[in-house]
């Protein structure tokens, strides 16, 4: 791999947005001219029609009254034709204006019963849209249901089709149709991609999502070794215009890799991932996946941090590329739990997840196998990266004992 120059944080800096002040002076210093330039269309207040025009009122200075009183006109039209129609039989029918009443024997009409039908049909939720049940003690969204950002009632709706669209992700160990490549050298791509990472100040779903796509990309495309670090640049490019407010440029993702490629061949790379994956770049990261179960246990922002610790080890891990992400993100939570001594698996969890504890116990010991066995001075990012006072140092933190943990996985 070239030598690698590693970005500044001010390379990789949020642009600044004007704040709302900002804004409304701007609005309040322009204004609208009150006749058309020469050459302009007229103004025309038909196409008010073509929206919700009884909401929109025009007024015009010096016409108030002609419009009061034309309004007025409207009004008692619209009672009149609001008012009941009386047949030739005797029998009263109405306008779609009110409802049919019941008889005075508590009967009730034909119309006053295919007007209730009609209104049932109307307000009736259809089946795929209807929220599925959660019993009480599962439920976690209601806590949110004033908060419209948390989704509370998508919430679980989503996640449920996150978990439908991991089956059409998952990946096998591709090592073998890479004659260039090896477990070795993607492991220095993943390390070097969370530097990268930190310094351009990304969000974690980036990182993730930029790993998938890498992978994603490598089982389908043999590659040479001198492009495996232009692959995960143009990933974690193509990721950041998928998740970041503001993306880093063209030219600063090309400066940490020291220039060794040219702008022409990150875009082409671009172009080729996209054709390769087939645009569908929308990839279920375990990074989601573990906010959700945290917040089933109610997890500490320290038990969360330090599952995050075990999950993002879990990028350089070949053998841990073809576990799907919310197993491995419901493995890595329960490692962290023991780790902490919060319990174990609980039916919250089993009812969010859709796992038994039959299905997390395997990952959960290749977890505690990769973080028990010596660390590779080499790969020393992630460690560093976890060592800090921000994320709780929890790098540092003992790993549970192997008599203890086994005897939570064999419950």
């Amino acid at each position: 791999m070239p030598n690698v120059r590693k970005p500044s944080v001010a390379a990789g800096g949020k642009k600044a947005k004007p704040s709302v002040s900002e804004n409304q002076e701007e609005g309040s210093r322009v204004k609208r001219a009150t006749s058309p330039s020469r050459g302009a269309a007229k103004k025309r207040t038909a196409f008010i029609d073509l929206t919700n025009s009884t909401k929109v009122q025009i007024s015009f200075p010096g016409k108030k009254k002609d419009l009061a009183k034309k309004q007025v006109k409207k009004t008692s039209a619209s009672c009149v034709s609001g008012k009941k129609t009386v047949k030739q039989n005797g029998t009263s029918s109405e306008t779609s204006g009110e409802k049919p009443v019941k008889k005075e024997d508590g009967t009730e009409t034909a119309e006053a019963a295919a007007a209730d039908k009609l209104e049932a049909a109307v307000y009736e939720v259809p089946t795929h849209l209807r929220r599925p049940e959660v019993p009480g003690e599962f439920d976690i969204d209601s806590e949110y249901s004033e908060d419209c950002s948390m989704c509370p009632d998508y919430a679980m709706e989503i996640f449920d089709y996150l978990k439908q669209r991991e089956e059409k992700f998952v990946l096998s160990d591709y090592m073998t149709t890479q004659p260039s490549l090896n477990v070795e050298m993607r492991a220095v791509l993943i390390d070097w991609l969370v530097e990268v990472q930190e310094n351009f100040e990304l969000f974690h779903e980036t990182l993730y999502l930029a790993v998938k796509l890498t992978d994603h990309y490598l089982a389908r495309a043999p590659i040479h070794r001198n492009m495996l670090q232009l692959v995960g640049t143009t990933a974690v490019l193509l990721a950041s215009k998928f998740e970041e407010y503001s993306v880093p440029s063209v030219e600063e993702f090309l400066y940490v890799c020291d220039d060794a490629y040219s702008k022409e061949e990150l875009l082409a790379m671009e172009a080729n991932i996209l054709r390769t994956l087939s645009f569908d770049i929308n990839i279920p990261i375990p990074y989601r996946f573990l906010r959700r179960y945290a917040k089933c246990v109610n997890a500490g922002m320290d038990t969360l941090t330090l599952a995050r610790y075990f999950c993002e080890r879990s990028l350089l891990e070949m053998e841990l590329v073809v576990v799907r992400g919310s197993l491995l993100a419901s493995s890595c939570l329960l490692l962290a739990m023991l780790t902490k001594d919060l319990g174990g698996w609980s039916p919250i969890l089993q009812f969010h997840t859709g796992y038994v504890l039959s299905d997390v116990a395997p990952v959960v010991r290749m977890v505690y196998a990769m973080m028990v066995q010596l660390p590779n001075d080499k790969l020393n990012a992630i460690r560093t990266k976890y060592s800090h006072k921000v994320f709780f140092q929890v790098a540092s933190l003992p790993m549970v004992d192997m008599e203890v943990l086994e005897k939570a996985l064999s419950h």
